[in-house]
């Protein structure tokens, strides 16, 4: 049996409550602040991470990337970080 996390697009995620998400401009990145340090995010994870909102599922994050980035077929992309995100428990499923 796999460890690896199951995420669908009709889930809602918001970055865990241990992190906070900001975007910092010495580091001209988007990072994810927590008691033992710091995460710099790379342009894809921030805006990803920034439409967490609890609200959102994970296919209107996608739609909504896609519209900001003119981008089309983003949904596996999105879900492969999802993933990831989640093994380092920077988000939670609400």
């Amino acid at each position: 049996m796999s460890d690896e996390p199951v995420v669908t697009v009709e889930q809602v995620y918001a970055v865990a409550k241990l992190f906070r998400l900001q975007w910092e401009p010495a580091q001209k990145a988007h990072v994810l602040l927590y008691p033992e340090g710091m995460v710099r995010l790379n342009q894809s994870a921030g805006e990803i991470l920034k439409r967490l909102d609890g609200k959102q599922t994970i296919a209107q994050v996608v739609a909504d990337c896609e519209a900001a980035f003119n981008a089309q077929g983003l949904e596996q992309d999105v879900l492969d970080f999802m993933a990831g995100a989640i093994r380092q428990g920077w988000v939670l499923r609400v």
